[in-house]
Formats: C-alpha cells, structure tokens, sequence
C-alpha cells in the first residue's frame, strides 16, 4: 500500500483572520480569507488545517481571537486588515497586546515590498509576534499586497528580486517548537540554515 505523499510531511493548523467592520456585518463579501487560504495551500507542501475567522475592528475582540487560535494549537496565525492609520484600524495594537515577544523585521520587509508599488506602504503598521510556540503575522488588507509580501518580487522572468516574508516563516516556526514546514519553492522558497534542513524521501 503506498503511504500519501502528504504522509511524509506535518500536519499544521493555520489560523487566518480577516478584520472588517463592514465585511464582519455581512456590507460586502470577504476576500481576505479567501486570498489567505489560496495562498498558502499554494505555497505549503504541509497538510494544513485552516481555522478562519472574520471579525469586526474591535481591539478586544482581536486580541482574544488570537489568543483563542494560539490556545487551540495553531503554529501560525495571519490576519489581515486594520493596520492602517485610520482611527478603527488598531490590529497592529491588538497584536502587541498578546504578545511574549515581537519580531520587527517581518513588517520592515512588507513595507519595503509593498513601498515598490505604493508610497502610501509607508503608512501601513503591519507586526509580527510570538506568543507562546506560536507566529502572528499581521498582512495587508488587499489580496494582491497579500500575495506580493508574502511571495515578494520577481523578475520579468520570474527570479526573484526581493524575497517575501514567507521564506523566513518556516525556521522562525521551527525555532519556536512548531512543525516542520517545507514550501513549493515556486511559489515560495523556505530560506533555512544547512544544519537545520531536514531531509525527506
């Protein structure tokens, strides 16, 4: 009996969540979820269990769904939306607040992509963050700035120019205790050190 080939690989639970009022109250449809999901079963060899939730710009109401993610397991929680200077957009505070410990360099590096298109990337306030053995990411609202900051930037030939935040996300995972994730190096090439590469059948 041949073993799946998804057999060889960890299983990963993935939290994603949208912040929107006005998707939230059911205003227009959702595409945050939707973008985040395509994504990463396109880019992740892994099993993933998706856990998506769509939730209101509420900061109180942020912080505990990222804590009720990170308890239930998720190695990874995304959000997207609410990291702008308008006065709902408080993700990024949200974020903080549960925090054990930040990672500035994920939202440095989204900038810097994102401000290759739009000087108005200079605005966003997207974080990073552990808390317990588990990475929250927040991303930008718009699917095509989720794409580009996670995947980066390529070439007119399709080499990459700017590597996106996702090739560091599988050792920062694996340095907090998480599971082995190993990325379609055509979407998203997962940078690790040599002695940290596991080697698979």
């Amino acid at each position: 009996m041949n073993t799946p080939i998804t057999a060889i690989f960890d299983a990963v639970k993935i939290g994603i969540i949208s912040v929107s009022d006005r998707a939230s109250t059911g205003v227009y449809i959702d595409k945050g979820l939707p973008a985040l999901q395509d994504w990463l079963t396109r880019a992740l060899k892994n099993p993933v269990q998706f856990e998506p939730r769509l939730i209101p710009d509420e900061q109180a109401t942020i912080s505990a769904t990222l804590i009720e993610l990170v308890d239930a397991g998720c190695s990874l929680v995304l959000t997207t939306g609410g990291t702008g200077p308008a006065l709902r957009d408080v993700t990024p505070e949200a974020t903080l607040a549960v925090a054990h410990k930040e990672m500035p360099g994920f939202g440095e590096q989204m900038r810097q992509i994102s401000l290759k298109f739009v000087p108005t990337a200079i605005l966003s306030r997207q974080v990073a963050v552990i808390r317990d053995q588990s990475l929250i990411i927040n991303l930008p609202g718009q699917p095509k700035a989720i794409a580009e900051t996670l995947e980066g930037l390529r070439d007119g030939e399709g080499k990459s120019v700017m590597a996106g935040i996702f090739a560091a996300v599988p050792y920062c995972v694996d340095l907090i205790g998480g599971p082995y994730l190993e990325t379609h190096d055509e979407v998203c090439k997962a940078f690790r050190p040599k002695t940290a590469i596991r080697q698979t059948p």
